[in-house]
C-alpha cells in the first residue's frame, strides 16, 4: 500500500482518483458481462441461441458508443458530467434487473448499456488530460489504471461467481449497484481534481454551456429507449449493426485507393489486412462469457478438490494472465530486440491467432478424455483460456498504437472509429458462433459433446489458417508499412519534409 501510495502521490492531481474510480466503476460491467448469458437461460429461459445473439448486441452497442461517449463529453456534458451520469444510469439499470421481471431486465440493461458504452472514454480523457503530450509519465499513468481496471474486473467475476452458485442474481445485481454507487461517490468527493481541462466545451460561454448540457442530458436519457427497442430483437438489429459495419468497410476501402499519397496508401492497405486478421481474433475471443461459458457450465467437470469452480470465476484466468503476463511479455520482447529479434506488428497478429487456435483446438481433446459422464477435466478449459489471454497481450496493446502509425492525419479519426467498430462487431459475430453451441436445456455432456468437438474444432483451424496466411503476408506486409516516404532514383534530389 506504501509503494502505492508512493506512485500515485508523483502523478498529476487527479490520477490517483480516477485510479480507484476506474476499480469501483468496472464492477458492474465485470459482473453483468460475466453472468448476462447464464442468468438469461437459467432465469428468463431464453434458448442458448437468444441469449448468446443478445449479449453479442450487448457487446456490439458497449464498444460502439465508445466513439460517441468521447463526443458527447467533449462537446456537451463535460467528462466528468457525462461519467457521472453514465454511472447512475448504470445503477438504475442494476437496480432494474434485481427486481428480476423480464420487462424490467430490458429496460434495466438499456439503462445500464447506455452508461457503460458513454463513460469509459470519458475515464480515458479525463486522465490523459492530467498530462502534456511529451510527459512521459502518461504511460504509466495508463498502466496503472488498467490494473485498477482489472481489479475490478477480479473482484466482479469472483462475486458473481460467488452468487451464481445458489443463483441469487438479485442479491448480485444489487452488489453491481453498490460498485455503481461508490464510483459516484468517489467522483463527487474529488469532484475538483478530476474536472477536463481540455476540451472544446471549456470555451464555451456560460449560456452556451448550459444550452449544450440540456442537449447532452436529453441525448443521454433518449438513448435509453433506443437502446430498449434495439434489445428486443437482438437478430435484426445485429443484422443492422453489421450493415453499418459493411458500410464502414466500403468507405475506408473508397478512401484507401483514392488516397493521393502512396505511401500513406500503402499504409492504409496494411492496416484493412490486420483488421480482417484482428476481427477473426476477437470474434473466437469474445466466446468467453457466452459459447464458451455454456460449455463449461454443462460439459466440464469443475469440481477442483471437493470446490466447485463457477463460471465466472473461470473468466479471471484471463485477468492474472493479463496482470503477470503484461509486464514479463514487454520485458522479454525489449530483451529480444536488444538481441536482434524483429518482433513488429504483424508478427505479433499472426502469432495470437495462432495462439488462438490453439485454445480452442485443446478443448476438442479434453472432450476426447472425457470421464464416463462426458464431462472434460477443467485443465483442458484452463490451458485454452491462457493461449487465448496470451494471445490478446500480443495482439490487444499494440492496435490503438498501430492506428496511430498507419492512419494518414486527415483520416485517424474514422480509422479509429472503425478499429472500435471492428471489437463491436467481433462481439456480434462472437453471439452468431456461440448460437451454434448445442442447447444445454434437457441435455446431457455426452449428447452434446459431439458438437461441441466438431464446432470449436473448425473454429481452431480457422484460426489457425488465418494466423498461417498472415504470417506468409509478413513480408508483404512489411514492405507496406513505412514510416518514411520511398527511397527516390539515384541522382534526384528530394523534396525537404513538411514541417
Amino acid at each position: 500500500m506504501e509503494f502505492l501510495k508512493k506512485k500515485l502521490a508523483a502523478m498529476p492531481q487527479g490520477t490517483g482518483a480516477l485510479f480507484f474510480i476506474q476499480t469501483f466503476a468496472t464492477l458492474g460491467f465485470a459482473v453483468l458481462y460475466s453472468t448476462l448469458v447464464l442468468y438469461a437461460t437459467k432465469h428468463l429461459h431464453l434458448s442458448a441461441k437468444d441469449a448468446t445473439a443478445l449479449m453479442g448486441v450487448f457487446g456490439a452497442f458497449n464498444y460502439g458508443l465508445h466513439l460517441f461517449g468521447g463526443y458527447l463529453g467533449g462537446r456537451f456534458l463535460s467528462n466528468r458530467n457525462l461519467f457521472v451520469g453514465g454511472m447512475v444510469l448504470q445503477m438504475f439499470g442494476c437496480g432494474s434487473m434485481a427486481i428480476g421481471t423480464p420487462t424490467l431486465f430490458y429496460w434495466g440493461l438499456a439503462l445500464f448499456l447506455t452508461g457503460s458504452g458513454l463513460n469509459v472514454t470519458c475515464l480515458n480523457m479525463m486522465l490523459t488530460q492530467r498530462f502534456a503530450p511529451e510527459d512521459p509519465r502518461r504511460e504509466g499513468a495508463f498502466l496503472w489504471n488498467y490494473a485498477g481496471m482489472n481489479i475490478g474486473f477480479f473482484v466482479g467475476f469472483s462475486v458473481a461467481g460467488y452468487f451464481q452458485a445458489t443463483e441469487s442474481y438479485s442479491e448480485l445485481f444489487m452488489f453491481a449497484t453498490l460498485g455503481n454507487f461508490l464510483a459516484i461517490v468517489l467522483a463527487a468527493l474529488t469532484w475538483k481534481s478530476i474536472r477536463d481541462l481540455n476540451t472544446p466545451l471549456l470555451l464555451a460561454t456560460p449560456s452556451q454551456f448550459r444550452m449544450r448540457l440540456l442537449v447532452g442530458l436529453a441525448i443521454l436519457v433518449g438513448l435509453v429507449p433506443v437502446l430498449w427497442y434495439l434489445l428486443q430483437t437482438p437478430s435484426s438489429t445485429g443484422l443492422m449493426v453489421k450493415g453499418i459495419c459493411a458500410l464502414v468497410a466500403v468507405a475506408l476501402i473508397y478512401l484507401t485507393f483514392k488516397h493521393p499519397d502512396r505511401r500513406e496508401q500503402r499504409n492504409m492497405i496494411a492496416y484493412l489486412v490486420l483488421t480482417l486478421g484482428s476481427l477473426a481474433f476477437w470474434s473466437l475471443y469474445q466466446m468467453a462469457p457466452s459459447g464458451l461459458q455454456l460449455f463449461a457450465d454443462h460439459n466440464v467437470d469443475l469440481v477442483i478438490r471437493g470446490v466447485r469452480v463457477q463460471p465466472q470465476w473461470i473468466q479471471n484466468i484471463n485477468t492474472v494472465v493479463i496482470v503477470i503476463g503484461g509486464p514479463l511479455m514487454a520485458a522479454l520482447f525489449t530483451r529480444l530486440r536488444a538481441r536482434g529479434w524483429n518482433i513488429d506488428v504483424p508478427r505479433q497478429f499472426s502469432v495470437s491467432l495462432l495462439l488462438m487456435g490453439a485454445g480452442f483446438l485443446v478443448l476438442p481433446v479434453g472432450i476426447s478424455l472425457a470421464d464416463a459422464d462426458g464431462k472434460s477435466a477443467f485443465v483442458w478449459l484452463f490451458i485454452s483460456y491462457v493461449f487465448q489471454s496470451i494471445g490478446e497481450l500480443l495482439i490487444s496493446p499494440v492496435g490503438y498504437a498501430m492506428i496511430g502509425k498507419l492512419a494518414p492525419r486527415q483520416h485517424q479519426g474514422v480509422m479509429m472509429g472503425s478499429w472500435m467498430l471492428v471489437t463491436g462487431l467481433a462481439s456480434l459475430f462472437a453471439g452468431d458462433l456461440s448460437g451454434m453451441v448445442p442447447e444445454p436445456t434437457g441435455s446431457t455432456a455426452l449428447t452434446t459433446n459431439p458438437d461441441y468437438a466438431t464446432l470449436f474444432a473448425r473454429l481452431g483451424w480457422g484460426s489457425v489458417v488465418v494466423g498461417v496466411a498472415l504470417v506468409m503476408l509478413i513480408p508483404f506486409l512489411r514492405k507496406l508499412i513505412t514510416d518514411k516516404a520511398p527511397e527516390v532514383e539515384a541522382g534526384v534530389v528530394p523534396a525537404p519534409a513538411a514541417p
